[in-house]
């Protein structure tokens, strides 16, 4: 007897209209995906795949944009950056759109994305060295009113957060360049990117967003739906820039640990 569904295409559907989305918009989603549980008609990870793609389309429409993180953090760990090869480590939903032949990824060898859609293009070529930068992914999905889609995981697992910090020059973070072989092509070239990284030896500056998820959930930011055992969060990255930008102006350490202490 086979395992019985906690979800149907019809049910991702349903929940994605239910968060606010519609025919075309831009979403990255990151995601957990085994958090829903199991899904109807999904014999194979092929099917599974399928049976997402064709739901998210059904949704945002022929002129809507998908976007995944495939980071790799290759230039970071010191490791050859393959365009084509090197798997991203940010889950397997990701992976499933990486290596569809539909989709685009892009040179960053550290936070490369993968896109599926009528923006593919736009926001994956000429990867900006900064990859936190104005004109980074980042950037551009902003300029696009870009909304994040996360899949059982909360606004705070958003890698937009660097962004907003790298904008507003928070000053316990700083740019840390990462030189490295890139092989685009197959033909292998030298590159560097940035990263917008923050003090190790001061622990005080490392990432707490508990803070930021309470702020989210009082103003009701972020959209949520049910899906199988798990939920889906959609928050638009404007209004999601603009409450960070408002709490980090009136506590500059409202995305960190402890308190910002000037060397």
């Amino acid at each position: 007897m086979g395992r019985v569904a906690d979800y149907s295409k019809e049910d991702i559907v349903r929940s994605l209209s239910e968060v606010g989305l519609s025919a075309g918009d831009t979403i990255f989603i990151h995601s957990n995906i085994g958090f829903f549980g199991a899904l109807r008609d999904a014999g194979s990870r092929e099917d599974f795949y399928r049976i997402f793609k064709e739901a998210i389309f059904e949704v945002i429409g022929k002129d809507g944009t998908l976007v995944v993180p495939t980071f790799s953090y290759s230039f970071c760990s010191k490791k050859v950056f393959n365009k084509d090869e090197t798997p991203g480590v940010v889950g397997v939903f990701s992976e499933m759109v990486r290596t569809d032949p539909a989709s685009v990824r892009s040179d960053d060898a550290n936070f490369s994305v993968a896109a599926l859609g009528k923006n593919a293009d736009y926001f994956t070529r000429n990867a900006h060295e900064h990859s936190f930068g104005a004109d980074s992914f980042w950037g551009r999905f902003l300029h696009l009113d870009g909304k994040f889609c996360n899949f059982n995981l909360s606004c705070g697992s958003l890698t937009f957060i660097h962004y907003i910090e790298k904008l507003l020059a928070v000053p316990y973070r700083y740019d840390k360049p990462f030189p490295g072989i890139s092989i685009i092509n197959g033909q292998e070239k030298e590159g560097l990117f940035y990263h917008f990284v923050y003090n190790y030896d001061k622990p005080e500056h490392a990432p707490n967003l508990m803070r930021l998820e309470q702020k989210v959930k009082e103003t009701e930011l972020a959209k949520i739906a049910n899906l199988g055992k798990g939920q889906i969060v959609l928050v638009p990255a404007k209004e999601f820039l603009e409450l960070v930008r408002l709490e980090v102006k009136q506590d500059i350490s409202f995305l960190t640990t402890g308190g910002y202490v000037k060397d």
